[in-house]
């Protein structure tokens, strides 16, 4: 029998795939047994989840691309004609509509917090390497359809029964539209996949192909806060911490593993470390969202004390893609950074090396 499986190691996987989705759901229940799911996303869990872990995971980017002068120089086109080309499109959209602008910077989100996931899960593969390739092709096809399945599934639910009382980036950012009937008939499929995915993994312990607890944590934890978030609970509340903790605070510690371990090798990674790590990124995130607070939203006057302004509609359409272009950047480079076959030396900085060979009892 091979010894566990991790996705980076122990205290990475707790830290990143267990911690945030026990947090989360326990942080529902809690407000669910006292009656407060019902309550708007007041101030205090707005500034510790939304502004500290979510926007500012998105400045967490910069270390990985525009702080290494060796990674600019390695891809200049690109790291130069994203930010561009993401600030142009959205004028754009905006000039059409800002629910335009809206619906796609939406939806764009949508298709970078899952393949987040599906990223996640795709690490277990370098754990696998030794794996007779025929297992290695079903652990693959069961991984995906079964990731997908965990985040796919309760966004065409919440699709089919809009509005809800929480949305991802404003009302109506949601197409809706999608027959209730469609889903219906879709849960056993669901259900199925998450069974099948299930039933593998007693079968890996059962061979000796190894109990991968790093990829059963990310799968676990996706399926339960994407569905009690989405689908179980009608919650900004809920909705807000399930989404927001169990995808922010596993970027921020892989970024600052990769950046520890590739500018600080020999050095122990600490509190102090982290804290030096994510101090620039929460003071970012204040700053961008004091913006948004007093050119935009104009909710949170006490956390930003500065005169509000409000600017004609020709300014917003310039201003808005603006505000937006860090997030609207970290969700189209994540498409290319995290890719080991595109990035030399992101392997070894991650840690991530392939078994040796076992004999495997089933050829």
């Amino acid at each position: 029998m091979r010894s566990p499986l991790w996705l980076l190691s122990p205290a990475f996987d707790l830290a990143a795939f267990l911690l945030p989705p026990l947090v989360s759901l326990a942080a529902c229940a809690a407000l669910a047994a006292a009656g407060a799911l019902d309550q708007p996303v007041g101030p205090v869990p707005w500034l510790l989840a939304v502004v500290l872990v979510d926007v500012a995971h998105v400045y967490a980017t910069a270390y990985r691309v525009y702080a290494e002068p060796a990674e600019l120089r390695r891809r200049p086109v690109l790291y130069a004609t994203v930010p561009l080309g993401c600030y142009a499109v959205g004028v754009a959209l905006h000039a059409v509509s800002s629910l335009t602008f809206w619906r796609a910077l939406a939806y764009l989100a949508v298709v970078h917090f899952v393949r987040q996931q599906a990223g996640w899960i795709a690490l277990s593969r370098h754990r696998d390497g030794a794996l007779p390739l025929r297992w290695r092709r079903i652990d693959r096809l069961l991984d995906d359809a079964a990731i997908y399945a965990g985040t796919l599934y309760p966004l065409l639910w919440w699709h089919a029964h809009l509005p809800r009382r929480f949305h991802w980036f404003l009302e109506g950012d949601f197409a809706g539209g999608l027959p209730p009937a469609l889903v219906r008939a879709l849960a056993p499929v669901y259900l199925a996949l998450g069974l099948l995915w299930l039933l593998r993994q007693v079968h890996r312990a059962l061979v000796g192909h190894g109990i991968h607890v790093g990829k059963a944590l990310v799968m676990l934890g996706t399926w339960a806060t994407w569905y009690v978030g989405i689908v179980a609970l009608d919650s900004d509340l809920a909705f807000t911490l399930t989404n927001v903790l169990t995808h922010g605070v596993p970027y921020l510690l892989l970024v600052w593993r990769y950046r520890t371990a590739r500018h600080e090798p020999d050095q122990p990674r600490t509190v102090r470390s982290f804290a030096l790590f994510y101090a620039p990124l929460a003071v970012a995130a204040l700053l961008e969202e004091g913006l948004w607070d007093r050119l935009l939203w104009h909710e949170h006057g006490m956390l930003f004390p500065l005169p509000s302004v409000e600017p004609s509609a020709a300014a917003l359409t310039l201003l808005v893609p603006l505000l937006a272009l860090p997030q609207a950047t970290h969700y189209l480079l994540d498409a290319w950074i995290w890719r080991m076959a595109q990035n030399p030396g992101l392997a070894r900085h991650l840690g991530l090396q392939t078994p040796p060979s076992p004999a495997w009892p089933l050829q």
